[in-house]
């Protein structure tokens, strides 16, 4: 009770200007370290006193829950109208939800020795950093912090025992869970709300200098700067990436992010080499292409007449007419394809196998193994907690799963029975019936935009034979050099502007959906954060795959199929002529 009391010693004012950097991370005092920031301007429209008493109210919430909260005036502020809250989370508070959130700490430098250096290393030095950069801390080994036994962590300084990526995910948790008050009778709470109407303009945590330069305060590590000058710089690109000190920075899930995307460009240098070497076997090869020849051959391609084109103002044309186009296919058409085809299914099996091997040593040295389900599984969403008004026992245990095992002290339970999400008699969730409508109207709505993709298709299919005969009439009649006719065909110009109007369809589709598909996966109410991830991978994933290989199975497997043969044609919509 007494450090719970303690922890709202500090009031919440606008403190009265010192002289302070810009760069400084840390409240007026230069004590307190800035976890977190939140701002707001003035809202002079009737909605203003609202959002006011809305502030008040969440802000008054937040330090009864231990946080502390200095405000900056809009005079400081670049534009004059801009009001910053910045918030802070003393040891108590960290400590508290440290355990709720079953982080891992150091408790055991790592005694284990290094293996012995690989005389080959030297070879690939240059593309190393600093060993300062690529191991930012010494390595530990770690447990899950538990607030009663604090004598058993390396706690060496309580202001830096916990990464400000830590600090700032213990803050948005108390953030996204802190109630402002009641309206038309429900609970309202959770930053995210806030931010949605209006009442915060912003919530971010801060850098701890500029990319560009390093920080005048003593105090700061300037590791932004050391990612910046050593790893996220153009000339840097053949370096090895500090994962470590990326990961200390930015946090578990951002580093394993830039871990798997510098793996994958890795493998794709592989791909990237062999598929050159069959390029240039096909460009050493065009004039000893057997097909090409033929087809340029006056006496053999020049002798074949073909059909017209198209039904109208279309003449029938010689064969030897296509023999540049067909000489530039043989580029990336020929035997060494074939071979890059079978390497490429090689490589794709490659790759997993090896990332899940990456994957596996990364979970050990970051000390992340079962991470999704011990931070994501055992989570309510908070949006969760706030729609679902009915409760009901856990049919299972008979209580919250959350925090059955957990000892937390007095000001942990006050802190943390004031959002309620602890030792609650009843869980919250959602009936049957409402589940069951909810995935009625999300499956219908992705059925809906899966159609569409399928008639844009069909749409692009139409503008193909439709703008074809035209290509092909104008070409036919038009004055152009022989040269470009040879090379502009009515083919490649039909394919060229079909692909690029097929390409904005699907970016314009894919923008669209990814906001309808945030929108639907929200009206679902997903329990946990797990589960909203997973829902939302899965519709994306749906819509993407129809959305981006929906023209290929169509040049795979119809175009060309159905063409019918000269005299009996077959006709799409009994109206354009199908492709050949």
């Amino acid at each position: 009770m007494v450090a719970w009391k303690s922890s709202k010693s500090t009031p919440h004012c606008q403190i009265d200007r010192q002289h302070q950097s810009k760069d400084s991370v840390f409240f007026r005092d230069g004590v307190r370290q800035i976890d977190f920031v939140l701002s707001y301007v003035d809202d002079p429209n009737k909605e203003g006193e609202k959002k006011v008493e809305r502030r008040r109210e969440f802000e008054n919430n937040l330090e009864k829950a231990g946080l502390e909260l200095e405000t900056e005036d809009k005079k400081e502020s670049e534009n004059g109208k801009t009001y910053f809250v910045k918030v802070h989370a003393p040891w108590e508070v960290l400590t508290t939800y440290a355990e709720v959130l079953n982080i891992k700490v150091p408790i055991k430098e790592n005694d284990i020795t290094c293996a012995v250096e690989n005389p080959l290393d030297c070879m690939t030095r240059p593309f190393r950093l600093p060993d300062n950069v690529m191991h930012p801390e010494t390595d530990y080994f770690t447990a899950p912090f538990s607030k009663e036994r604090q004598e058993l962590y390396l706690i060496h300084d309580e202001q830096t025992f916990f990464s400000p990526s830590v600090r700032n995910r213990i803050v948005y948790y108390i953030l996204s869970r802190c109630p402002y008050g009641t309206e038309e009778g429900k609970k309202k709470f959770g930053l995210k709300r806030l931010l949605n109407n209006g009442t915060y303009t912003a919530a971010y945590p801060l850098h701890d200098c500029q990319y560009w330069k390093k920080s005048n305060d003593p105090k700061c590590d300037n590791e932004r700067y050391t990612l910046y000058r050593e790893w996220a710089r153009f000339i840097q690109f053949y370096k090895e990436q500090p994962l470590d000190l990326i990961r200390k920075y930015y946090g578990e899930r951002i580093g394993i992010y830039f871990a798997w995307l510098g793996f994958y460009t890795e493998m794709l240098f592989f791909a990237a080499v062999v598929g050159f070497v069959c390029f240039l076997y096909g460009a050493f090869t065009m004039n000893e292409n057997m097909s090409s020849q033929e087809i340029c051959d006056p006496d053999i391609g020049g002798d074949i007449i073909m059909c017209p084109l198209c039904d109208r103002k279309c003449d029938y044309w010689r064969l030897n007419s296509t023999c540049e186009s067909s000489q530039y296919s043989h580029l990336f058409d020929n035997v060494a394809t074939l071979f890059f085809a079978i390497f490429m299914g090689i490589w794709v099996t490659l790759f997993l196998e090896f990332w899940k091997r990456r994957q596996a040593r990364l979970e050990y040295e970051w000390d992340l193994v079962d991470f999704e389900e011990e931070q994501q599984q055992l989570q309510l969403r908070p949006e969760y907690e706030a729609k679902c008004t009915q409760k009901r026992k856990n049919p299972v245990t008979q209580e919250l799963e959350l925090f059955k095992r957990k000892t937390v002290n007095d000001y942990g339970k006050l802190s943390l029975l004031y959002f309620g999400i602890l030792f609650w008699e009843m869980e919250p969730y959602l009936p049957l019936t409402s589940q069951a409508v909810r995935f009625c109207i999300s499956g219908t709505t992705v059925l809906f935009w899966i159609s569409l993709i399928i008639a844009s298709m069909i749409a692009v299919i139409v503008y193909r034979l439709a703008v074809y005969a035209a290509f092909a009439s104008f070409m036919e009649n038009a004055q152009t050099p022989t040269p470009i006719r040879r090379l502009l065909t009515p083919q490649l110009a039909t394919s060229v502007t079909a692909s690029f109007l097929n390409f904005v369809i699907i970016m314009i589709l894919n923008f669209l959906y990814e906001r309808i598909a945030i929108w639907i996966t929200d009206m679902e109410i997903p329990r946990t954060h797990l589960e909203y991830e997973n829902r939302l991978t899965m519709k994306m994933f749906l819509f993407q795959f129809v959305n981006y290989y929906s023209s290929c199975f169509y040049v795979a497997f119809f175009k060309g199929k159905f063409a019918g043969y000269p005299g009996f044609y077959t006709y799409m919509f009994n109206t354009w002529r199908n492709e050949e």
